[in-house]
């Protein structure tokens, strides 16, 4: 598949779920970028913006299976990964799996589980399987989660660590529509969901396949120094007290590729970086108390450093050519 072909395939997948998430083409391209790096996503936004129906759009666009996990106090581990049950006629144990066996996988309010909960999503978002009574069980291909949390009602939750957070590729927020998508969502919603509508545009083979060409677009290594030193001021600010990790660095430079071959080129340039930085780095940083009081947040951070680390001088003039 050449990089055109590669491009005009997502662009195709971003139409049909912009089909159903009205005016927010940025938050669906930024989705469909963490799909195509192997990566997750965590949308932190109100209710009633449409993360769920995010997910589903994604999930039937590429022909994946889609569960949902309703994370509450309550929940516990093997309700999200599975249990052993005993089966009283053959006499032996038979797994039964959970929500979490499936390619993509919706946990809706993340924060509002306990600690032990959160902390059976670790092994399948790290390494793509899940332990049960001591037995590994791998994950479906291609397998994602997509979080939500709301930032607006902390009682009774549990702040992801951030361990956890550090495990999601991006941090995206939705938001309200604008006024002229509002009155479009109303009319299309008149008679039926238009989610009902959603076509699948490719199979979860092509995806896979897309997977893997992507992690062939080409990086300068000026912009892999780049890529660092934009993740090293982070480590070095006094306003922050924990700074991006080398994770972080490399959810960069994945999602770079990734934006360059939607955008039909075969190597990256400053631009895609700058416009990855703050949705897979912003999560990642601890602001210091001092800067918290003076609403200092960690996005406004990362555009002054984007201001003062310097672009590489051989494409400040427009790019070197290929």
């Amino acid at each position: 598949m050449q990089v055109q072909d590669l491009a005009t395939a997502v662009q195709r997948v971003i139409g049909n779920v912009e089909r159903v998430i009205v005016g927010k083409a940025e938050s669906v391209a930024f989705s469909l970028i963490a799909v195509i790096c192997h990566g997750h996503i965590l949308i932190e936004d109100v209710p009633g913006v449409g993360k769920t129906v995010l997910t589903k759009a994604i999930a039937r666009s590429i022909g994946c299976s889609f569960k949902r996990i309703q994370f509450t106090p309550d929940l516990l581990p093997s309700d999200v990964t599975g249990v052993s049950i005993y089966n009283q006629k053959n006499g032996n144990f038979e797994f039964r799996p959970g929500p979490i066996m499936a390619q993509i996988v919706l946990a809706d309010e993340v924060n509002r589980a306990t600690p032990k909960t959160q902390s059976a999503l670790l092994e399948a978002m790290e390494e793509n399987q899940i332990t049960v009574d001591g037995v590994t069980y791998q994950l479906p291909q291609p397998f994602m989660v997509m979080a939500t949390q709301n930032p607006i009602e902390y009682e009774g939750t549990f702040p992801l660590p951030e361990a956890q957070l550090d495990r999601f590729m991006m941090n995206i927020k939705l938001g309200y529509p604008q006024p002229t998508d509002e009155v479009n969502i109303l009319d299309s919603q008149q008679h039926h969901h238009p989610l009902d509508d959603i076509a699948q545009i490719m199979t979860a083979e092509e995806l896979l396949q897309i997977q893997e060409q992507v992690r062939t677009i080409h990086v300068d290594p000026s912009i892999r120094e780049y890529i660092v030193a934009i993740a090293n001021a982070t480590r070095n600010h006094q306003n922050i007290y924990l700074g991006a990790s080398p994770r972080g660095s490399l959810a960069l430079f994945r999602a770079a590729q990734a934006l360059a071959a939607i955008r039909g080129r075969s190597y990256v340039i400053p631009d895609d970086v700058k416009a990855l930085v703050k949705p897979t780095l912003a999560h990642r940083i601890i602001v210091t108390p001092a800067a918290r009081v003076r609403s200092i947040s960690s996005t406004a951070i990362l555009d002054e450093i984007l201001q003062s680390v310097p672009v590489p001088n051989a494409w400040v003039s427009g790019g070197k050519g290929r």
